[in-house]
């Protein structure tokens, strides 16, 4: 099916390094398969070059993997990995040496006969620790396929249908604090049955997490396959309710169903509207839910944005947000490829590489919509098709503009510098928890332009099986002065920074009284914002 991706800071230098999550046949199929392929590990030169440090590195493993998830779990200061599989999942402590060793008894690597798919961190208790979320996709054996009997006209074989398949119950691991996980799914209520059957629902691939009805605990939303998406509300005392039928999320407009993979959360309008895109199958429009902040009822508004109709044929994985051009508003990312190699003999509107799509946002008070960029607009790079999977985006060489990433089945994975020339402001943000997790996921931030507040946070769990750079970057436009930043911690206290410039990095410490700095023009640190804490 293929793989994520993930951009993450590996070795604490500052840049972002990069994970590819590749796969290798089953052991009942490995006969003639060829020599195995490991995971992918590149070293940024924070230019954006990279260099290949896989082997040694302790990620040079085999396995059929899925997805990543990155996040320091033991609050060190070294984000650690985790990767989600067919037959068994990893985690890896970070030794902060460039290596990575696999801690064996932490309590996560799961059923070895679960088909585990999109994965996250996020700190669902509180407490200060990250827990880690893992979906499963189907019951899948090798033999069950092969009695289905999937194949192409051609006689090839195909994938098979997933209604053919039970579906499967995510996990839920809470972090005890001591290099240790409990498996809480079951008591936390994420384990949700059909009544007809008793069986599970979910077919997950998607997954990341927010605030959806504004109470301050994070919630899980869950992208499904052929199933009904599913959104876990945060009862705050260490339990989940299932509302996404309730919420609006479950289905399209009709009711019916999609083929739901990659997924991500925004308030992409600079207001109190809160949005979900999901990337669905071909013939299926994408979806973008929209909700006022905190009230839970979502609707599809991909129609009258213009989304839907420009995504209906394209088969869609990677789904991001991402203010490409700096203008302060959140444009849509998409990675797009299908399933079958032969499908164009099936479906002549249908190619099996697909050219990736980038919508940029108009949205305004009074209207506009999230339009395609005009192919003289991107480059012959973009345009080009591949059969994309994840897909990421961070800042790779410390321009200020966000670059992007795409992982490929069976074929290279493309990396796209944004060289935005529009003279737009921008600010990057790292945030370093305190009494909160290190990593600040879940924190939220607000930044308050002349005439607009631009409201983010820190979740690098996005898309299809990827992860997404840990630090903020604001697009400010023309606006040239910051009024103020706020920041609502995890654990909810807030921080207030005033006298904040722009075009600048800024690392922002939990409870400091000063903050880092650094500019293309200032390379060096210094302290220069005023911070209140509360």
């Amino acid at each position: 099916m293929g793989g994520g991706c993930a951009f993450f800071d590996y070795d604490s230098d500052g840049d972002q390094d990069l994970l590819f999550v590749n796969s290798q046949p089953l052991p009942e199929a490995q006969q003639n398969a060829g020599p195995s392929s490991t995971m992918g590990l590149y070293r940024n030169d924070g230019r954006g070059h990279f260099d290949d440090v896989t082997a040694g590195s302790g990620l040079d493993v085999a396995l059929s993997g899925m997805g990543a998830a990155v996040g320091d779990y033991d609050n060190d200061g070294r984000v650690d990995v985790f990767l989600s599989a067919v037959g068994g999942n990893k985690l890896f402590h970070n030794e902060g040496n460039g290596r990575f060793v696999e801690t064996t008894d932490a309590g996560v690597t799961g059923d070895s006969n679960e088909w585990s798919t999109g994965c996250g961190w996020f700190d669902y208790d509180k407490d200060g620790d990250l827990d880690l979320f893992v979906c499963n996709y189907v019951k899948w054996t090798r033999e069950h396929d092969l009695k289905q009997g999937f194949r192409l006209p051609s006689g090839q074989p195909a994938y098979g249908r997933p209604q053919n398949f039970d579906g499967a119950f995510p996990y839920l691991y809470r972090n005890e604090g001591n290099g240790k996980f409990t498996d809480v799914s079951q008591q936390a209520g994420i384990e949700v049955r059909d009544p007809s059957t008793g069986a599970a629902i979910s077919k997950s691939l998607g997954v990341t997490f927010d605030d959806f009805d504004g109470d301050g605990w994070l919630d899980v939303v869950v992208a499904n396959d052929t199933v009904q998406n599913q959104l876990f509300r945060n009862r705050g005392n260490g339990t989940f309710e299932e509302v996404g039928a309730m919420a609006g999320i479950a289905f399209d407009a009709t009711g019916s169903v999609r083929g739901a993979m990659g997924i991500d959360s925004a308030y992409f309008r600079n207001n109190d509207a809160l949005g979900v895109a999901i990337g669905n199958f071909s013939n299926e429009m994408m979806a973008l839910y929209v909700a006022d902040s905190g009230n839970m009822q979502f609707a599809d508004q991909a129609m009258e944005t213009g989304l839907g109709p420009n995504t209906l044929r394209e088969l869609t994985f990677g789904t991001c947000f991402v203010d490409y051009d700096l203008d302060g508003s959140l444009d849509l990312f998409a990675a797009n490829g299908h399933l079958e190699p032969e499908i164009n003999t099936v479906q002549p509107s249908q190619q099996y590489a697909q050219p990736p799509q980038l919508f940029w946002n108009g949205e305004t008070a009074t209207g506009g919509g999230l339009l395609p960029v005009a192919t003289q607009l991107s480059s012959r790079d973009f345009t080009q098709p591949t059969v994309g999977r994840g897909a990421s985006f961070a800042d790779i060489d410390g321009d200020g503009d966000l670059d992007l990433l795409i992982a490929a089945n069976g074929r290279a994975p493309r990396l796209l510098r944004n060289d935005q020339a529009l003279g737009h402001h921008w600010l990057r943000l790292k945030l370093v928890g305190s009494s909160s997790n290190r990593d600040a996921i879940g924190a939220q931030v607000e930044v308050q332009l002349r005439d607009r507040k631009l409201r983010r946070r820190v979740m690098p769990t996005r898309s299809y099986l990827s992860q997404a750079e840990l630090p903020l970057t604001f697009g400010l436009g023309t606006d040239d002065l910051v009024h103020s930043i706020t920041i609502h911690w995890p654990d909810g206290s807030r921080q207030i920074l005033r006298d904040v410039h722009v075009d600048r990095s800024y690392k922002i410490e939990q409870g400091s009284k000063s903050v880092a700095t650094r500019s293309l023009q200032l390379p060096e640190s210094v302290a220069v914002a005023n911070s209140q804490y509360s």
